[in-house]
């Protein structure tokens, strides 16, 4: 069971899932804040709406199309 982190907290995740799916195993929906504040997350679940992007390991990606890694660092609604 790889382990990552979301937002410094250490998390057991299962293996051979996206990152949202493991963000949302877990009851994470939101992904990140839109510019007037509202909560977002993912729409589709296929990497059309670009609404589930967060940071992992620096740069800002589409969490439903990256698979779970051991020692990610995910950051939820970094800008």
């Amino acid at each position: 069971m790889p382990e990552i982190q979301v937002n410094g907290q250490p998390l057991n995740v299962k293996a051979g899932i996206s990152v949202l799916a493991a963000l949302q195993n877990q009851g994470i929906w939101t992904t990140r804040t839109s510019v007037s504040g509202e909560p977002r997350g993912a729409l589709c679940g296929m990497g059309v709406c670009f609404e589930c992007r967060l940071q992992v390991d620096g740069k800002i990606q589409k969490a439903c199309q990256l698979m779970v890694q051991q020692g990610m660092k995910v950051v939820l609604d970094a800008r």
